[in-house]
């Protein structure tokens, strides 16, 4: 390794080595049925110029079946031209030919993990440079400034434009200098990798020299592509993206582009053009690390067409090597159930693809059971009974709109006055406006079942609290306190529901009896529900030290704010299939039996051995047993 370029001899030229690590990703990277699928989809449906098969555009974004309500199909062709010209970043936008196009397929189904140095399953590290990829093959380029810092858009190379620039002028983030990527250089270690694996190490280091300065994902861009990952979450590599795509009626397409503007929100884009790589990464890792995976199925298509019969084979004419596959039968899949068993107030199917950004998709998409919802009644007791005999994790989601610090309305002002003093300004002010009746929608991942906790909190370092709107933003557990999660109903002294508090202590409790108003022991990072399910409160204390980190968004480092909301919708989904679900089933069919026996007993005949005779009869004490218990 490394020795190839130490001879004598003129170097290898980047068309061989090219050709040398497209032989490589071809019999590494995939087997014999996958590799024919490919090329028998590439010849089949490739433009013809002179003596060369390439793919356009619109071939790309017909076969990838990318809607056209999105008006993502430049964003994608120019990620996959990028792609393509891998590792050589000069070489791009390159021309979509069989070969190109297969090294594009690589890098952005991971696949290269098979062959190359921090792959991706192999570590944080090597889903860093897949990022890193993405972000490179998203991006525009700013050749320099004006006088006095000010940018020359006249040499914003964007578009069509960028297609015809010549090789020569390269990609912004490969010129060292003064950027912020001088910080990331480690990040390279995938084109670095594949230099390596062509035994030609010492080139990386003279390699694609260029002379533009700047580089950034515009905004626009930036929206449309969220939205396409949003759409493409839930999706399999032998599912067609049609299928979610015929789904988009004006009201699902009009949610898709909320929920994206507010994950968009995420990277502060008010007050910046685009979207640096230092930006992009710390966000993309710390918020959404799995919002790029749909981009793998949507690329694994070529690998599994639809309606491929391989009794049409024929023989592919790329300069890869013919392989043969004996004929199989194709097999009909069944139809996969929906995403949800139905949409709820809160939690539609924008929202649900929102969750699995941060979320594994594995504990969510047709794994979800609602479980409550306050259409059927805004009270602790029924939230208690539909949700506590759920024994896997579930989700709990709150929406509402932002109180007014001026309102005179008796019911929000009372609870007003139970929180502390010392309060924040809402996280959507602006100026002196307070962001009153803004929409603001907050939510957690519970991984323990939910309990009553009367003397300490519940949870484990698993927790997650997040937002959702108009903000996307998450919230890890910390260790430095274990008050991940309370539910209290009256009449004990910190009643309500949350996360991130602790419940007083027995002290504070006898110094301040439960007649004496004493406000909320909030802590940095909590949301606290009443105990009415009428209102609600998120702090966010930049500076921590409680149950729940800060948030790490570029745009909120050192930011303060608290959201008192009026709650309007409030629901909790359970996380799992039919087999938790049936056990919640038969909990509740046996408190239904335990509640009948208790009503069919006759009390109040003045014996009270009678009496605690028939309850020994009806199994409800005794032998260890009580009634609230199942054994």
């Amino acid at each position: 390794m490394g020795q190839g370029q130490s001879g004598p001899g003129p170097p290898q030229s980047i068309e061989h080595l090219s050709a040398r690590l497209t032989q490589t990703f071809a019999t590494k990277c995939y087997t014999p049925l996958e590799l024919y699928c490919f090329k028998e989809v590439f010849r089949t449906l490739a433009d013809h110029e002179s003596d060369l098969k390439y793919w356009s555009e619109s071939t790309l974004c017909r076969f990838l079946e990318l809607p056209d309500d999105l008006n993502v199909g430049p964003i994608i062709f120019q990620l996959v031209s990028y792609a393509g010209a891998f590792p050589f970043p000069s070489q791009a936008p390159a021309i979509l030919t069989n070969d190109a196009l297969l090294r594009g397929i690589t890098v952005l189904t991971g696949r290269w993990g098979k062959v190359l140095r921090g792959g991706k399953g192999g570590g944080d590290g090597g889903r860093r440079a897949w990022r890193r990829e993405i972000w490179r093959g998203c991006s525009v380029f700013d050749r320099g400034e004006g006088p006095h810092g000010v940018k020359d858009k006249s040499n914003i190379v964007t578009g069509k434009e960028q297609e015809r620039k010549t090789s020569a002028q390269g990609f912004a983030i490969d010129k060292p200098g003064e950027s912020e990527e001088d910080e990331e250089d480690e990040d390279d270690g995938l084109v670095y990798s594949a230099f390596e694996l062509m035994d030609a190490a010492d080139a990386f280091k003279v390699a694609d020299q260029t002379n533009i300065l700047h580089a950034m994902i515009p905004s626009d861009n930036f929206l449309r592509l969220l939205q396409l990952l949003l759409l493409a979450a839930p999706l399999t590599p032998q599912e067609s993206l049609g299928v979610y795509g015929v789904m988009l009626d004006e009201k699902r397409l009009s949610r898709l582009r909320e929920t994206a503007n507010c994950m968009l929100a995420s990277f502060g884009v008010e007050k910046n053009p685009g979207i640096s790589y230092k930006t992009f990464e710390k966000v993309m890792s710390t918020t959404m690390p799995h919002v790029l995976d749909g981009l793998q199925p949507l690329f694994e298509h070529f690998l599994f067409p639809k309606d491929f019969d391989l009794a049409k084979r024929k023989q592919s004419s790329s300069s890869l090597p013919p392989v043969h596959v004996p004929p199989t039968p194709t097999k009909e899949l069944p139809p996969l159930e929906p995403l949800l068993p139905s949409e709820g107030d809160i939690l539609d199917y924008a929202v649900l693809n929102q969750l699995s950004s941060f979320l594994s998709g594995n504990t969510l998409f047709r794994r979800l059971q609602p479980l409550y919802s306050g259409n059927n009644g805004f009270s602790m007791g029924q939230f208690e009974k539909t949700v506590f005999n759920w024994r896997a994790p579930s989700i709990l989601l709150v929406s509402g709109t932002i109180l007014s610090s001026h309102t005179k309305d008796r019911r929000e002002r009372d609870f007003l006055d139970t929180l502390p003093y010392k309060r924040f300004h809402s996280s959507t002010s602006k100026g002196e406006d307070d962001g009153e009746g803004t929409r603001v929608t907050y939510g957690a991942y519970v991984p323990t079942p939910w309990k009553q906790t009367p003397k300490s909190c519940f949870g484990d370092s698993k927790t997650i609290l997040f937002q959702l709107s108009p903000t996307h933003d998450v919230f890890p557990a910390s260790t430095l306190d274990t008050s991940y999660i309370y539910f209290n109903r009256p009449p004990s002294g910190h009643t309500g529901l949350g996360f991130g508090s602790p419940l007083p202590s027995p002290t504070l409790s006898r110094r301040h009896p439960t007649n004496t108003p004493t406000s909320l022991p909030l802590s940095p990072l909590s949301l606290h529900i009443d105990d009415g399910l009428e209102f609600g409160v998120f702090t966010h204390d930049s500076n921590g030290g409680g149950s729940f980190l800060p948030s790490s968004l570029p745009m909120r480092g050192g930011v303060d704010w608290q959201d008192r909301f009026q709650i309007d919708a409030l629901e909790v989904w359970g996380c799992g299939g039919s087999e938790e679900a049936e056990e919640q089933r038969k909990r509740w069919a046996w408190e239904e039996r335990e509640a009948e026996a208790r009503r069919r007993i006759n009390f109040g005949t003045g014996d009270l051995e009678a009496d605690r005779e028939l309850l020994r009869m009806a199994g409800l004490i005794g032998q260890g047993r009580s009634g609230g218990s199942m054994g």
